[in-house]
């Protein structure tokens, strides 16, 4: 009989089931603050190239992916008014030239006139004017000239950088009008993602601060990142804060136009008066008043405390506690309805 009665205590005590409890450790307000945003990748200098110019194209040679060199000619338009507006200048310049040598020489004759008192005063005078007024129309030609070359050069085309074209935008024959893109030159040395940063977050990000950025096309490499340009004002086009950050190892598998996720830990920006939070789900309402459950570690298994705390305002993160629990505690985080004070649980 007494060993029948000890073999069933063994096996009672071996079907003692524990409950599986989901929990968590109390922190601070901002300790534990993870976002992920979606951006896309592009060089640091991107650039759009126009003729300064209108006319019709008749030289193109740009193709997609071509990489150009600093000056080197990529078009030309047959601008063939602005080679006839520089004809007409340097025909003024001419004509002004021409009437200058002859003030120049008529000064002359009444000066000598006028020492000699064979001239009066008023038609020397006169003279000077005369004079004068071809000075300053000749240089106005020359200037005139001057402008009709740079709109004869407006017309040819050149990198600005070295680079390699990333869009093609217009082909030979073409008419195009100043300040009309043909083509993009990507001419960057380093990549850069380019992001919107929703208001309720933005003054949690600054210059210098850090990011991981991951890519849809480059699976299971991550990238660090640093905060280069944020936006003081927010964009109409997407109601958000357009920030820039910069790839500190990048490699030549990211490309411009890549999707990207941008994960920031915004988990140093914790309070200086260290709020305690605990989140939501973990806060409990009794004709007592709000309680959390605290799981007290006993070995391998933990046991359930009922816990009475004293709520302050609910943030984001969850609320904050002024009384009752301490950071550093652990918390039941789900099954406050089903879960019992003084229960044996095991801590999932």
């Amino acid at each position: 009989m007494i060993l029948l009665v000890s073999c069933t205590e063994e096996k009672k005590k071996e079907e003692v089931f524990l409950r599986p409890v989901k929990s968590q450790e109390v922190g601070y307000l901002g300790n534990n603050k993870i976002r992920t945003f979606s951006g896309f990748a592009e060089t640091d200098k991107v650039i759009d190239l126009s003729f300064r110019n209108t006319g019709i194209i008749s030289q193109f040679d740009i193709k997609l992916g071509q990489k150009v060199s600093k000056g080197q000619l990529l078009a030309k338009l047959d601008n063939v008014q602005a080679r006839l507006s520089y004809e007409q200048s340097v025909a003024q310049l001419n004509t002004a030239e021409s009437q200058l040598n002859t003030a120049k020489l008529s000064l002359d004759r009444v000066r000598s006139l006028y020492e000699k008192e064979s001239a009066s005063l008023s038609n020397f005078e006169s003279a000077k004017n005369a004079f004068k007024t071809a000075q300053q129309n000749y240089e106005s030609a020359k200037r005139g000239v001057a402008i009709q070359q740079d709109q004869i050069s407006f017309g040819h085309l050149y990198a600005p950088e070295d680079g390699i074209i990333s869009a093609v935008s217009s082909e030979i024959n073409e008419n195009v009008s100043p300040g009309q893109p043909i083509a993009t030159l990507d001419a960057g040395r380093d990549m850069e993602i380019s992001l919107g940063i929703p208001e309720s977050t933005i003054n949690e990000v600054k210059q210098g601060d850090t990011a991981d950025v991951s890519f849809t096309a480059l699976p299971g490499k991550l990238f660090k990142a640093t905060i280069t340009e944020v936006a003081p004002s927010i964009s109409a086009q997407t109601a958000t804060y357009p920030i820039r950050i910069t790839l500190l190892d990048s490699t030549k598998d990211v490309k411009s136009g890549m999707a990207a996720n941008v994960t920031f830990n915004f988990g140093n920006t914790i309070s200086s008066e260290k709020v305690v939070i605990v989140p939501t789900s973990a806060v409990g309402e009794d004709h007592n008043g709000r309680f959390v459950l605290l799981i007290v570690e006993e070995g391998d298994n933990a046991v359930i405390k009922k816990q009475t705390v004293t709520t302050g305002n609910l943030t984001t993160e969850g609320f904050e506690i002024t009384s009752g629990v301490s950071a550093g505690q652990r918390i039941a985080t789900a099954g406050l309805q089903t879960l019992l004070d003084g229960q044996r649980v095991k801590i999932q």
